[in-house]
């Protein structure tokens, strides 16, 4: 089923990862205080009456302590306190019996204790004004203090299971006007502001994160293979379509690479049709012409004709070769480099030359076999007939290969070293009716490697000669 183009973008895509971290992170918080309240209230302190309530109507759902809620405990104690004040003096005590609950202790004229327990405890000063400020309405008003005070082990609700955590007792006392005081002690008291704000953020925070990562490798992945095409396509034009995947913004991308590949197919095969047909249709003039050198009487003049017959027909040939070899679109195979290496000296041996080669094998590399063969095979040829000896090796490194061929040759200049690339450029010393050539031999080799992914490049030795290297990814 096919998204709508807006719900597939990368806006909304991250809108959703946002709104699906604040809700999960939310349940979380949720999760993790239900938990710490089982354990850390109800099972360490399991006869102290606190429990955790979940509440859940049609408009509203809460996770209530009756412990750790503050705004709940301090109105029980206003209560309390508004109870006792507004009865007779003889029916007070009645009242404090009757309110008495595990985990919340309430006397009379209580004696006071020495062992308060000092410092800032932000938790039980909330908790004191929350109980004045609805006190506040009485009159004559009732003032209200608060302290901390260490439990013994045998003290008011049982056994004390949490008193390194909790802090001791909360103590809010309050004067009576009847100048009674009246004393409300609740064990086990936490310290601080609690844990809920914390788990709160703890929970927002884990939760997003995990969901922006695991939304960002959901958006990374299809731009990552998105970028892997693209590399190749700059190396292999007859790579297959990329894949239509991901958000609408790199779908839309992905279509404009594919019709911009297209277009290039196009035009590499138009080109290449061209030139084969031009390179075609120039042997009939070329048979024409030397039909009436035949009749010219002059016989240097004939020989000469006859050379440069010979030389339009190698250019011809060359190019009507390399449009061939390039329109027959032969598949990229997994090769070993070295043993096509060894084929092409062997090759240019038995054709005459003089060819030595470090052989190597084992090096495997995807290439067009056809297109590699002829760009090494020129790169030899042209090592022994300009420096009469071609030396061969292969260099294999992490991420690419480079064929070396080396001649002692009088080397190129280098500010003509880029010009010798050109089709059909040949340099003046290289005109020599034994050493014919029709300039198109690096032109190709270059052609071929940069297809691949490489290229090819000429440098003169230290001790003379001239090294040429074709570079291929491995």
């Amino acid at each position: 089923m096919m998204m709508p183009a807006r719900l597939n973008s990368i806006a909304a895509r991250i809108a959703v990862a946002i709104v699906l971290a604040i809700v999960l992170g939310l349940l979380a918080a949720i999760g993790l205080s239900l938990v710490v309240s089982y354990y850390g209230y109800a099972q360490s302190g399991a006869d102290d009456g606190a429990r955790t309530h979940v509440m859940i109507s049609k408009s509203n759902f809460a996770v209530i302590n009756s412990r750790g809620n503050a705004m709940m405990l301090s109105g029980r104690i206003a209560v309390i306190i508004r109870s006792v004040a507004s009865v007779p003096r003889s029916r007070q005590q009645s009242i404090v019996a009757g309110v008495a609950e595990p985990d919340m202790q309430v006397s009379l004229d209580a004696p006071a204790r020495s062992d308060t327990v000092t410092g800032v405890d932000e938790n039980l000063d909330r908790l004191r004004e929350l109980v004045q400020i609805q006190l506040e309405t009485m009159s004559p008003p009732i003032r209200v203090s608060a302290r901390r005070v260490s439990v013994d082990d045998q003290g008011p609700g049982g056994p004390d299971h949490s008193n390194q955590t909790s802090g001791g007792a909360a103590v809010i006392e309050a004067a009576l006007p009847d100048g009674r005081r009246i004393t409300v002690t609740i064990a086990n008291y936490p310290m601080g502001a609690g844990y809920g704000l914390i788990l709160l953020l703890i929970s927002i925070v884990v939760v997003a994160g995990l969901v922006s990562a695991w939304t960002a490798r959901r958006l990374a992945a299809p731009i990552r293979e998105f970028a892997s095409a693209a590399e190749r396509l700059g190396t292999d034009l007859t790579a297959p379509p990329l894949t239509l995947r991901g958000p609408q913004e790199l779908r839309a991308t992905i279509e404009a690479v594919n019709r911009m590949q297209l277009r290039l197919q196009r035009f590499l095969e138009d080109r290449t049709q061209m030139l084969a047909a031009i390179s075609h249709d120039l042997r009939s003039p070329l048979a024409r012409l030397r039909l009436r050198a035949e009749l010219v009487a002059d016989g240097e003049q004939q020989r000469k004709m006859f050379d440069d017959l010979e030389a339009m027909n190698a250019m011809i040939e060359s190019t009507l070769a390399f449009a061939h070899d390039n329109a027959r679109q032969e598949p990229r195979t997994l090769v070993d480099l070295g043993v096509l290496v060894g084929d092409v000296c062997e090759d240019v041996e038995d054709a005459g030359g003089k060819v030595s080669y470090s052989e190597r094998r084992g090096i495997d590399v995807p290439c067009r076999p056809t297109l590699v063969r002829r760009a090494v095979a020129n790169l030899i040829d042209n090592a022994v007939k300009y420096g009469g000896h071609a030396r061969v090796n292969i260099v294999h490194h992490t991420d690419r290969v480079v064929i070396i061929v080396d001649d002692d040759g009088p080397g190129i200049p280098s500010e003509e070293q880029e010009k010798v690339f050109a089709p059909f450029y040949r340099r003046e010393p290289a005109r020599d009716p034994a050493k014919a050539g029709v300039g198109l031999g690096l032109s190709i080799a270059r052609t071929v490697a940069r297809e691949h992914g490489g290229d090819v490049t000429l440098k003169n030795r230290d001790g003379g000669g001239l090294s040429a290297l074709i570079e291929l990814p491995a």
